[in-house]
């Protein structure tokens, strides 16, 4: 085993999950198929609002390879509770009843109302079809907008309304802003619902232990931890009785950021008939019955002086809760409350957002979760108060962003920023894509009428990452996030272990933390081995969401191993018969400071602590250490995206010419990674903004329930991402990290919608909603008279 004084963090070293992964040797729970599986399959509503009067399982329960049929009242009698909301924003908030499967009333198109176990998948889906359901159809709500008018129909008779809860939030004082005011623009902008669609859809496997008496959960999540939790909690099972396990990922984006019926559904029933449960989800099914992102009304005014000094903000939100809460429904819109001044210094601010129900799928977390949403507005009515005062947007913004500090800074949403330099991000996006050049080719083609015209469009951005402290601050409720946990341990042989509560699902962890440990303790990353995704290896964790895994995660594993080191530099002065601080360490061995003396390497400093024959008086043997980080506060990402559209004024077709980035994610620990997230977080936000939206009919059918008429960006689609980053570390931990997951699928969506706005704002449009098709594009030109 050699020692090593290279650095590896800062450094693009080769991920080291991919050779498993491109040779097809990677794990996905549909690949887990224990001896004697019975195969789960769930009957779905076909309405999205009705009464259950009637179920015959009889045809069903005849099919070949039939083992049971149960309905939500044969089940009912397993759980405890039903599935949680984990962040109830509000005292007063209205949660809805939600059991696995429902009894009485179904609320939305994909609602469970029975299940099938057989022998065979085939069998189940087959039987499923057999079951007949006779319904009485009711009311259904459908626009959030219209769901908060008087007479409009409940999702929830019960309720007695269709409005969830009132969040609101208020600094400076924003009437006398508005008053004071040379201008106020207002602005009303949407946000369509979007479905997740992770190439490895969701899948589940519950084994029951015959000794033990326990059961193993093998699941397709980001959170095996609160899927741990929340199982016990609602089916009675010991959280000591659960081990979850989430092998290989193929995606979550928000999606898996969840505890669902079919999770709790295959655990009752595996604890039912002492056999193995598996389920896998159908992309259809992924479209009715997993969460779907953003769906909102923004609502937004800003005021300004003449020459662009903005005064003050107001932000008015409707949410889609969907039909029910799932685990963070209601905190999603709220969590955006933060950032919806983005890199703005101004005085004063008010938000407030209103949780409406509808008879939809439920909405929850979706990549850059409430922070995509306000970048999104707040760079859509910066470039609607730069028409209205006939500025040039960059300069607008230039005009407003804060100056650059490297301390914690309260901004006009009442948290602290923790350090940004936003405008020299803001000109090295200008550069690199030569911005005044841009300006001047878009000008010539105004000039002679070119049919193809260029657009420039600018998405400024911050998001509140590293979720997240586990105190509760500025009034949120916040129920996830926090602290998160690490182990480092050295084994005899001198390799390495690290145990991490974060679970990733692509993001690197295991290459990332190699290199933040190889720098640590002087060894090699491959002598490093990275555990997770088991709550039996990893007991503690708070999981993978909030662009939290670096800032929180990481920052644990650092810490753990600067234990190690330290207990590891206590064993070798005594080994060398020295003073601790004469040590040097340096490429993983042991020293004594200007002598030429022997020397100790940390693996055999790991030798000695295993046989622990010679350590220091009262020092317990081996050479390990834990660590849990908890936050002081949020970290703050930010960045400047702009994007080049060309768009055909005949036909509203566009394309994407350039697209240019300028990062600050603080310190960068593998950039090759930081490349990566980036492209996969701009590739979505380009298909919000261009092609993706989940829609339903007037009462409430989806319309987009397979990905033949649901659209998702191919690579052909895309252009070439011209990246680059810069530096500003975090002063809330020690490696200055903020993290990047999310990033790209924040800043990406308003710069290539006001690309394209920008492209035919002469021919007097200066509105799209997304996404901006070839169709809406083209009829916002005709109706504008262009």
């Amino acid at each position: 085993m050699t020692q090593t004084a290279e650095r590896y963090v800062g450094t693009s070293m080769l991920r080291k999950e991919d050779p498993a992964l491109l040779t097809g040797r990677g794990t996905w729970v549909d690949d887990i198929t224990p001896a004697g599986t019975l195969h789960l399959a769930v009957l779905r509503s076909p309405l999205p609002h009705a009464r259950i009067d009637r179920i015959d399982v009889s045809a069903a329960q005849a099919h070949p390879g039939v083992v049971a049929v149960l309905t939500g009242e044969d089940v009912a009698g397993e759980f405890l509770a039903g599935i949680p909301c984990g962040w109830p924003v509000t005292e007063d908030i209205k949660i809805p009843d939600h059991m696995p499967l429902a009894t009485a009333v179904v609320s939305h198109v994909g609602d469970g109302v029975a299940v099938v176990l057989a022998r065979d998948a085939n069998a189940a889906r087959d039987a499923v079809d057999l079951i007949d359901v006779d319904y009485t159809p009711l009311p259904a709500v459908v626009d959030i907008e219209a769901a908060m008018e008087p007479g409009s129909p409940l999702a929830h008779e019960e309720l007695g309304t269709n409005h969830c809860y009132t969040w609101p939030l208020a600094t400076g004082d924003v009437d006398a802003a508005f008053a004071e005011a040379d201008v106020v623009v207002r602005g009303r902008y949407l946000q369509q619902r979007v479905i997740p669609s992770p190439m490895e859809p969701r899948a589940v496997v519950v084994t029951p232990d015959p000794v033990g008496g326990g059961f193993t959960v093998y699941t397709s999540t980001q959170v095996p931890h609160f899927v741990r939790d929340i199982l016990a909690a609602i089916c009675g099972v010991s959280d000591t009785k659960l081990r979850v396990v989430a092998p290989d990922v193929g995606g979550g984006f928000g999606a898996k950021l969840n505890v669902y019926a079919e999770e709790a559904l295959a655990l009752v029933l595996a604890r039912r008939l002492g056999k193995p449960v598996k389920w896998t989800e159908t992309r259809s099914e992924h479209h009715q019955g997993t969460t779907h992102g953003r769906g909102q009304v923004q609502r937004m005014a800003v005021a300004a002086t003449r020459d662009g000094k903005i005064l003050g903000m107001k932000v008015e939100l409707l949410a889609d809760m969907g039909a029910y809460l799932q685990l963070l429904t209601p905190g999603i819109a709220v969590f955006g409350a933060f950032t919806y001044c983005g890199l703005y210094d101004f005085g004063s601010y008010s938000f407030e957002c209103k949780g409406v129900f509808t008879n939809l799928t439920p909405t929850d977390a979706y990549r850059g979760a409430g922070r995509s949403e306000a970048a999104y507005a707040h760079e859509r009515i910066m470039d609607d108060l730069a028409r209205e005062l006939a500025m040039d947007p960059a300069q607008l913004r230039l005009r407003n962003v804060h100056p650059r500090f490297l301390e914690p800074r309260t901004v006009p949403s009442g948290v602290q920023y923790d350090s940004g330099d936003y405008e020299a991000c803001m000109r090295r996006a200008m550069e690199l894509v030569d911005y005044d050049a841009l300006r001047d080719e878009q000008a010539r083609r105004r000039d002679s009428g070119d049919p193809v015209q260029i657009g420039i469009g600018i998405g400024n951005f911050t998001e509140s990452g590293g979720l997240s402290p586990s105190k509760v601050a500025a009034g949120v409720r916040l129920q996830s996030g926090g602290w998160e946990q690490a182990t480092v341990r050295m084994t005899t042989s001198g390799k390495v272990e690290v145990v991490t509560g974060t679970s990733p699902h692509g993001q690197g962890h295991e290459t990332a933390w190699s290199q933040i440990v190889a720098d640590s303790l002087g060894v090699h990353p491959d002598d490093i081995e990275v555990l997770h995704g088991d709550t039996l290896v990893a007991p503690f964790g708070r999981d993978t969401y909030g662009s939290r895994s670096l800032p929180v995660g990481g920052v644990a594993v650092h810490l753990a191993a600067g234990k190690v080191l330290a207990k590891a530099t206590t064993i070798a002065a005594h080994l060398l018969e020295a003073d601790e601080k004469d040590l040097d360490f340096t490429g993983g061995r042991f020293s004594v400071t200007g002598t030429s003396g022997p020397g100790v390497t940390i693996q055999e400093v790991a030798g000695a602590a295993a046989l622990a024959a010679d350590l220091p008086e009262g020092m317990e043997p081996n050479l390990t250490a834990d660590h849990a980080f908890d936050p002081p506060n949020f970290t703050w990402p930010f960045g400047t995206h702009i994007c080049v559209t060309e768009v055909d004024t005949e036909t509203g077709f566009t394309r994407i010419r350039r697209y240019v980035a300028v990062d600050d994610c603080g310190v960068i620990v593998n950039p090759t990674i930081v490349e990566g997230q980036l492209h996969g977080g701009i590739a979505q936000g380009i298909g919000q903004a261009l092609y993706e939206q989940a829609t339903f009919d007037a009462d409430g059918n989806p319309t987009a329930g397979t990905l033949a008429s649901y659209t998702i960006p191919a690579a052909t689609d895309l252009p070439f991402f011209e990246l680059d980053q810069q530096v500003t570390p975090s002063p809330t931990n020690p490696m200055g990290v903020k993290g990047i997951g999310e990033s790209g699928a924040i800043g990406s969506s308003p710069a290539v919608v006001n690309a394209v706005i920008d492209a035919v704002a002469h021919l007097g449009v200066t509105h799209v909603d997304m996404p901006a098709t070839p169709e809406a594009v083209w009829r916002a030109i005709r109706a504008a008279g262009g």
